[in-house]
């Protein structure tokens, strides 16, 4: 009895073909094929309002603001802290921005009653008090912000403290050179006053000898009468 072959070259083959021509292409193997992107996208300018400040710090650092209702700490964001100064006024403000959200958390000038402490039992944080315009209002805050190093809070605290010093001294200035205009204008309210006096005491004069004369003339015809 004819028993089958138990090899069948042909048959073998014809699998083999068939099975490299409907596997599919290796994950490195280079098709040869192109697709075109569906929507073509054009580069935007984004503006962040800053372009016309100069950065003085940027760190990274985690804010917190105390929540007066429930008298704790509540956390801002996580993201960065910078003194930017303005290229034209000179004025300087502080600005708090998270990583992945580009959100504003705290948004207000330095001015020279900024003052910024240690957080007490914490030398890698510092508290100030601020009116802020974060959420588009104007709010006192009290914000507490976290650095990573020791050497990050110094150089944020001194930074800030150099800023409201310098901003001391501009309105110090600025009062000086007010006061000065004041007094130059009140020398010369003074002397406009003092020329109206003058003029107005001559024109008295006048109108006194002009009444002498007018009742002289009167007088002379009755006399002569």
């Amino acid at each position: 009895m004819a028993t089958p072959s138990a090899f069948d070259p042909e048959h073998t083959k014809k699998e083999r073909e068939d099975e490299e021509e409907n596997s599919p292409a290796a994950d490195d193997e280079d098709t040869g094929a192109q697709v075109a992107p569906i929507v073509k996208l054009e580069e935007v300018a984004v503006t962040t309002g800053e372009e016309d400040e100069d950065a003085i710090i940027d760190l990274k650092s985690k804010l917190y603001r105390f929540d007066k209702d429930s008298n704790q700490w509540k956390e801002r964001g996580t993201g960065t802290v910078k003194l930017l100064k303005h290229k034209d006024t000179g004025k300087v403000r502080l600005v708090f921005r998270q990583s992945r959200t580009l959100k504003i958390c705290a948004n207000h000038l330095v001015i020279a009653g900024t003052k910024v402490q240690e957080h007490p039992g914490n030398d890698k944080s510092c508290i100030w008090h601020a009116t802020d315009f974060a959420d588009e209002e104007l709010k006192d805050e009290l914000f507490c912000i976290r650095f990573a190093s020791v050497e990050n809070c110094k150089t944020f605290m001194e930074n800030v403290q150099e800023v409201a010093e310098s901003q001391s001294k501009e309105e110090s200035k600025d009062a000086s050179e007010t006061a000065k205009l004041l007094d130059k204008l009140s020398v010369e309210e003074d002397k406009t006053e003092g020329s109206a006096k003058e003029a107005s005491g001559d024109a008295s004069v006048n109108d006194k000898k002009e009444k002498a004369e007018t009742e002289k003339k009167v007088a002379e015809p009755a006399s002569s009468a």
